[in-house]
């Protein structure tokens, strides 16, 4: 073709994909099913991980919850063993409408949760759990990467160990559980990815330098996974790259930007997040963060000088919103090393 004419189609076409979009403000697309889809949630044993599996578990998916902590996990599986059974009983009681394809198809007795402990930081624990999903429950439809982790130190004052922890739990352990369960979905042209990660994976902060790189990879590798897919012209593989700004989990409790400015820009409710977050993932939507303005934030981070950049951080109070964090987590380190006697 004409390298002219191409252009023209090229810019046609950008602009058309500026209409969809737009389009997609305006009007609400129909949210897909998932019901009787395997999906997998890594780290659903509290936070977002477990709010993802009770949503998921209301859509009537086959849930698949990994953790480390198998206490936390089984208390996850039980919550969505009592949605299921509501479900059950309300299905139970009323009367069967006909026509009614879904619910017909699948009924509430074929919904199960399965609790598997798995440290997604370590390769062969992610490939050996892996398998015995493959062999128990079944082939992976949606992959939910949401494991994180924080190590609350300052660069110089963070054991290596903790910065190698931070690394593969929060960025390794996709390339791990995507290389484990892509296979099966390239094969059937269907699946859905989904990268819990963070706007400090879009934009950074001091004081978290080994958290930032992790998201800042895990954006990456979602990006370029995402190229590899469209490249492959696998378009019944989607995929969702989640980056919602501090959610009021506990993980970074303590955080503060300047007190002027946090009434409009709170932490996010857990709730609130993983509901707009299953929106993007159930409308097949690239990318979401949330709120909105995070969108804003990033585009302003890339066009404008760094030095303007450190400017507006110093004015929100955000150069060093997370140093009581790392204060709070430092001096909860001290006692408990004064509790232990060490």
């Amino acid at each position: 073709m004409n390298i002219l004419l191409e252009l023209f189609v090229v810019t046609f076409r950008v602009l058309w994909a500026f209409v969809l979009a737009a389009a997609k403000w305006l009007v609400r697309p129909k949210e897909k099913s998932v019901a009787g889809q395997v999906c997998l949630i890594t780290g659903a044993g509290s936070g977002l991980g477990r709010l993802f599996a009770l949503e998921f578990a209301r859509r009537r998916a086959l849930l698949v919850l990994w953790d480390i902590n198998t206490q936390s996990n089984e208390e996850t599986a039980g919550m969505v063993r009592h949605i299921y059974r509501e479900m059950a009983e309300a299905t139970a009681a009323a009367p069967r409408v006909a026509g009614d394809g879904e619910k017909d198809a699948l009924p509430h007795c074929n919904l199960q949760v399965y609790t598997y402990t798995c440290d997604v930081g370590k390769r062969e624990n992610v490939y050996s759990t892996a398998e015995r999903v493959r062999k128990e429950v079944g082939e992976v439809s949606v992959l939910v990467n949401n494991a994180g982790v924080v190590s609350g130190h300052h660069l110089l004052e963070c054991p290596d160990e903790l910065i190698e922890r931070t690394m593969m739990v929060n960025c390794h352990a996709h390339f791990w559980t995507t290389k484990a369960f892509l296979p099966k979905m390239l094969e059937m042209n269907h699946g859905h990815i989904v990268t819990v990660a963070s706007s400090l994976g879009l934009f950074s902060t001091a004081g978290v330098e080994d958290y930032c790189a992790s998201k800042f990879g895990a954006v990456g590798f979602h990006e370029s996974l995402s190229h590899e897919l469209k490249a492959a012209e696998k378009d019944g593989i989607k995929t969702t790259l989640v980056c919602p700004y501090l959610v009021d989990t506990g993980m970074f409790r303590g955080c503060r930007i300047r007190k002027e400015i946090e009434p409009f820009l709170p932490p996010l409710k857990p709730e609130y997040c993983v509901k707009q977050a299953m929106r993007a993932i159930l409308t097949d939507q690239p990318m979401i963060c949330t709120p909105r303005l995070m969108y804003m934030v990033t585009f302003m981070k890339s066009i404008l000088p760094f030095e303007a950049v450190v400017c507006m951080y110093r004015f929100l109070g955000a150069d060093k919103c997370m140093y009581p964090f790392i204060a709070q987590r430092k001096q909860a380190t001290n006692n408990n090393e004064a509790k232990n006697g060490i």
